[in-house]
C-alpha cells in the first residue's frame, strides 16, 4: 500500500478529512522549501503537493504562475524540485508528497537524463528520492495507461483533474488509471478564480463517486477555514495552493515557514470540528 492509501486509510478510521497543501517549488526563496514542507505538517498538512515550475502552465492562475515565474528565475527546475524531496525525507519518511505539474519538465527530465533500459528516468528517480504521487495536468488518461503502469511497479500513484464538465465517459477513463486520489476542481477556470459554490460541489461528489472508488479531494476554490469545513463535509480531502501562496510571497524568510504553518493549523481546526 503507497504511503497516499495508507494515510487516507488512517483518517478514515479517525473519521478525518486529509489537508492537501499546494506550494511551487522554489518559492518565495531557492532554498526553502524543504523547511516550508515540514512548517506545514506541523500545521496539521495530510499529502503535500509541490508545484514543479514551468513557463507555460494551463491551469494555473496568475497567482501560481507569478510564483512559478520566479521560481524558474531562480534555477528551480525538475533536478532541483527532485533534491528537495530527498531532503525532505532525511527527516520525513511519512507525509506523502505529489509532484503537481505538466509534461514538458517531465519529458525534458526524460530526454536529458536518458536511461539505456529505456525505463523512464523521471519515474526512477522520482521513487528514489521519495515522491509517492504525480499529478500532470496535461496528460490525458487515455493517453497515461504505460505511465501509470511504470509509476505503479515504483510504488508512486498517478492523480487526475476532474471538473464540473468531466462527463461519465471521462470519469470512467479517469478510474482505470487513478490510484491515490482524484482531484476535483471546483471551479470552471485557473487556479484561484471564481467563487465556489459549495452546494454545486456538494452535488458533484456523489455522482463522481459513482466512477472513481478512490478518494475525492477538492480544490481551485477554497480560501478559508469555512469554506474548508463546508467541502470537507462531503469530499475526502481539500486542496489549498493560491490563498498558501498569497500568504508567503512578501515574507521575510524567517516568517515563511510559520506564516503558513498558523494558516494551515487554522483550516485543521475548521476540518477536524
Amino acid at each position: 500500500m503507497s504511503r497516499i492509501a495508507t494515510t487516507f486509510a488512517a483518517l478514515k478510521k479517525q473519521g478525518r478529512k486529509a489537508l492537501i497543501p499546494y506550494v511551487t517549488a522554489g518559492f518565495p526563496f531557492a532554498d526553502i522549501t524543504p523547511e516550508l514542507m515540514h512548517a506545514m505538517v506541523a500545521g496539521g498538512a495530510d499529502v503535500i503537493e509541490l508545484g514543479v515550475p514551468f513557463s507555460d502552465p494551463s491551469a494555473d492562475g496568475p497567482v501560481i504562475q507569478k510564483a512559478g515565474d520566479k521560481a524558474l528565475a531562480l534555477g528551480i527546475g525538475m533536478v532541483q524540485v527532485l533534491a528537495m524531496v530527498r531532503s525532505f525525507r532525511q527527516q520525513d519518511n511519512t507525509t506523502p508528497v505529489v509532484l503537481m505539474g505538466y509534461a514538458n519538465p517531465v519529458e525534458r527530465y526524460n530526454q536529458k537524463h536518458d536511461r539505456l533500459d529505456g525505463k523512464s528516468a523521471f519515474v526512477t528517480d522520482a521513487a528514489v528520492v521519495g515522491v509517492d504521487g504525480v499529478l500532470i495536468v496535461d496528460y490525458p488518461p487515455e493517453e497515461c495507461e504505460g505511465f501509470a503502469a511504470e509509476l505503479k511497479q515504483h510504488g508512486l500513484d498517478l492523480i487526475f483533474l476532474l471538473a464540473p464538465t468531466s462527463t461519465d465517459a471521462r470519469m470512467q477513463q479517469v478510474a482505470r488509471v487513478a490510484s491515490g486520489y482524484v482531484y476535483y476542481v471546483s471551479l470552471k477556470g485557473v487556479t484561484g478564480s471564481g467563487t465556489l459554490d459549495t452546494a454545486a460541489v456538494q452535488a458533484m461528489l456523489p455522482r463522481i463517486r459513482r466512477h472513481v472508488s478512490v478518494p475525492v479531494g477538492v480544490g481551485f476554490g477554497i480560501r478559508d477555514a469555512t469554506t474548508a469545513r463546508a467541502i470537507g463535509e462531503v469530499a475526502d480531502a481539500i486542496v489549498i495552493g493560491s490563498r498558501i501562496i498569497q500568504l508567503i510571497e512578501a515574507q521575510p524568510r524567517d516568517q515563511v515557514g510559520k506564516t503558513a504553518q498558523n494558516f494551515l493549523r487554522e483550516i485543521r481546526t475548521a476540518l477536524d470540528s
